[in-house]
């Protein structure tokens, strides 16, 4: 009797225990922390902002993170637990009258320094922006700062996203470059040149390789 009553409380614990949840990656990331920028600085904004003043800098920081996060949101999903996705969304949702007053600053800024042409010029800032946050080999890095990123924006007030683009963007910018593993250092020995047989007629007799110093062999790497 006891045996039973063990074996069907066994049975109910694991009818009622939850789903395994899908299994992260696990790895040493590279240490990415950085000083904060104000977006004047080479390589954290897409491209050059000729002229712009710092509220302007400031509200390109601001989408530039949000381009990014986006990114992630949609390339990011191979691993769930990373929740770049929900966190991407939470941030429009908590942020909406920031994001919004940076697009409409960042508009401004395009169509002060090019009238005729500045709507062009912003859809094309927009396309830019997403293409340089697209990743491949570096995908582990850049989703797994994106990740942390995403968590600090979702918390962080009202009003004060930019905070989060000025401290971090440089950190979301180093995460695109291939770094691997920093734990374990793995080192792959130098493999020797393969070495062919030459094809020349002269060489060969009768299908047989004639003396080898009379023939050069090729190196292939």
């Amino acid at each position: 009797m006891a045996l039973r009553l063990a074996g069907f409380a066994a049975a109910v614990f694991l009818a009622l225990a939850p789903a395994s949840a899908p299994a992260a990656f696990f790895w040493k990331a590279p240490d990415l922390h950085s000083e904060p920028v104000t977006g004047a600085e080479p390589g954290i904004l897409t491209g050059t902002l000729p002229g712009a003043t710092p509220v302007e800098l400031r509200a390109a920081l601001v989408w530039n993170l949000r381009s990014g996060l986006n990114v992630a949101a949609l390339q990011c999903q191979f691993e769930p637990t990373l929740l770049t996705r929900n966190q991407y969304n939470a941030m429009l949702d908590n942020h909406r009258d920031e994001l919004a007053k940076a697009y409409q600053v960042l508009s401004h800024y395009f169509t002060r320094t090019d009238r005729k042409n500045g709507q062009t010029k912003l859809d094309q800032y927009g396309t830019r922006t997403y293409s340089s946050f697209s990743t491949v080999l570096a995908q582990y890095t850049f989703c797994e700062a994106a990740s942390s990123i995403g968590r600090e924006a979702i918390f962080a007030p009202r009003g004060q996203l930019y905070k989060v683009a000025e401290n971090r963007m440089r950190e979301l910018r180093k995460s695109l470059v291939l770094a691997g593993e920093q734990q374990f250092r793995f080192w792959i020995p130098p493999q020797p040149a393969l070495m062919l047989p030459p094809l020349d007629d002269r060489c060969w007799k009768e299908n047989k390789l004639r003396d080898r110093k009379r023939c050069d062999w090729t190196a292939v790497s």
